[in-house]
């Protein structure tokens, strides 16, 4: 990958924080014109630095407001079980983020979901349902102190 420079970094910061930024107001944050602003933020999307646009719901008005962090260790760890688990995952709508890890647990889930309830039955009659989790812990968020999706650069 190539070096950013500072004025790379700069838009990056700007659109971490808010992406319906015109090319228009980030020129006129960074003193300079639209149309070098808009080649740069081209080049940050084709290089792959930019990888989407995205609007961050608010999960208490969706009626999501429970968040369940689930540490899952798999009974067997062969290539073969692990990408099934994994194609499993990715098609369960519920599953927010999930990642592979190293140490105690395979994988970290997050999920969303309106109540206990829902995630009792999501368990129950999702989760349960693949065949090689081992243990399966639970843990619910109490209360969120701090989320964002900007990287420190």
């Amino acid at each position: 990958m190539e070096k950013l420079d500072d004025v790379d970094l700069h838009i990056l910061r700007i659109l971490q924080k808010d992406s319906k930024k015109t090319t228009k107001e980030i020129a006129k944050i960074l003193n300079l014109t639209a149309s070098p602003v808009y080649e740069r933020i081209r080049r940050l999307e084709n290089k792959g630095y930019i990888k989407k646009y995205v609007a961050l719901l608010n999960k208490t008005h969706l009626k999501k407001a429970v968040t369940a962090v689930c540490m899952v260790s798999l009974r067997y760890h062969n290539e073969g079980f692990i990408e099934k688990f994994e194609s499993q995952i990715k098609a369960l709508k519920e599953v927010q983020e999930c990642y592979h890890m190293a140490g105690k647990v395979d994988f970290f889930l997050k999920i969303n979901l309106e109540s206990l309830t829902d995630y009792h039955e999501f368990v129950r009659l999702k989760l349960s349902k693949i065949e090689n989790i081992g243990v399966l812990e639970s843990y619910f968020v109490l209360k969120e102190i701090h989320s964002t999706t900007e990287f420190y650069i």
